[in-house]
């Protein structure tokens, strides 16, 4: 595995026109920050070495090189997903190339299902911890060599990155709410019962990605901020139905707030 990541690492170097040090992963109905990035390369997945394919609708599957907030950084337009039927290695190999190739931030965004009552549809939920309620964690087996055995989790995201998307939202008038992000296998949404389950077990917010990209990314010491749209509710007052088009449609409305934070943070870090 480590000399895979090492292939493809020295591969995207001949390919990179600048040297970023942050990197932001694109989730489903997220695509549309792409196009705040003032692109110089543009490399589709299936050209890049060891590389898996996204297969979902929304995610075009795309690496990015460019500007944000006139800062170089490195884009993924859209994730890999342990659904998919890909390895918890091959959907965090991308996170270990970002950290050969030296990466030392990482922002996360994602389209999540709300548990907590107070929240509602199309809030921007900062994540200020996680559950792993996915049925393996990325770092079972050899340890690889980028960190260490037993790595703490005790700040999997970043206070000093928190504070500031604090700042900024206050600024620029944007409601944040923050909350625990609880990852679980997918492909299935949740049942109405599962979602009041994972409320009282203190999750804010549920989805079917994140957790694994920030449990290899803190391994390899690299700090991370995320950020979620609360796209449904789930059934927590009521019963709804749930589809991928209408996770995506609530996602793609509420973006330019999260975007405009994201690209300050930037900026500002």
């Amino acid at each position: 595995m480590y000399e895979r990541i090492l292939e493809t690492a020295k591969w995207l170097q001949t390919k990179m026109p600048t040297h970023p040090e942050t990197a932001i992963i694109l989730g489903t109905g997220l695509g549309e920050l792409s196009k705040e990035i003032e692109k110089e390369v543009i490399i589709p997945y299936e050209e890049i070495p060891n590389f898996p394919v996204s297969t979902v609708e929304g995610h075009a599957g795309c690496l990015i090189f460019g500007k944000l907030g006139g800062k170089d950084i490195l884009a993924m337009e859209g994730r890999f997903h342990y659904y998919e039927g890909y390895s918890m290695k091959e959907v965090t190999f991308p996170i270990r190339v970002m950290h050969e190739i030296g990466i030392k931030t990482l922002f996360v965004s994602n389209a999540a299902g709300g548990t907590n009552p107070q929240f509602g549809i199309g809030d921007l939920m900062i994540i200020t911890d996680q559950i792993n309620f996915m049925p393996e964690n990325p770092l079972r087996g050899a340890n690889i060599p980028q960190g260490p055995r037993f790595p703490d989790m005790g700040h999997a995201y970043d206070p000093e990155l928190i504070a500031l998307a604090d700042e900024i939202a206050a600024e620029k008038n944007i409601l944040v709410r923050h909350g625990v992000y609880l990852a679980t296998q997918g492909p299935t949404y949740e049942t109405p019962a599962e979602y009041r389950m994972f409320a009282k077990w203190g999750g804010d917010a549920v989805g079917m990605s994140t957790v694994p990209e920030v449990i290899v990314a803190r391994h390899c010491g690299i700090r991370c901020f995320g950020m979620s749209i609360i796209t449904d509710l789930g059934g927590m007052a009521e019963v709804v139905k749930i589809t991928h088009e209408d996770v995506q449609k609530a996602a793609k409305e509420a973006q330019p707030r999260m975007t405009e934070i994201m690209r300050e943070m930037i900026a500002r870090s």
